[in-house]
């Protein structure tokens, strides 16, 4: 998949991620990843700016499987965030599928 297309698109897969339940770093990559091909690389910088934004608190919890592990939980302002996204998300495909169908089919 094109690279620009998957920058666009992962912070607002990790947000709506973030909205139904607190993840750590490694488990949010690897559910991006069963839908689209990300590294762990990219992951981790969008993590970091978003939080240091403030639409993420981050907390550690005791993992069995070895060290604490650092999650993340959306704030209100990630919330609101989220939403605006979706809304410009919503219309920028609709924009793009449009154009598409006139596109193939010659109208």
């Amino acid at each position: 998949m094109n690279v620009q297309f998957k920058k666009g698109v992962l912070e607002l897969c990790v947000l709506v991620l973030l909205n139904k339940k607190d993840r750590y770093g490694y488990e949010l990559v690897q559910k991006i990843s069963e839908q689209i091909d990300i590294s762990e690389g990219s992951a981790y910088p969008l993590l970091r700016r978003l939080t240091k934004e403030g639409y993420f608190t981050t907390y550690l919890k005791e993992s069995t499987e070895g060290p604490p592990r650092k999650y993340y939980q959306l704030t209100d302002s990630g919330k609101s965030y989220l939403h605006d996204l979706l809304q410009e998300w919503e219309e920028f495909t609709n924009g793009v599928n449009q154009l598409i169908k006139e596109g193939v089919n010659g109208d």
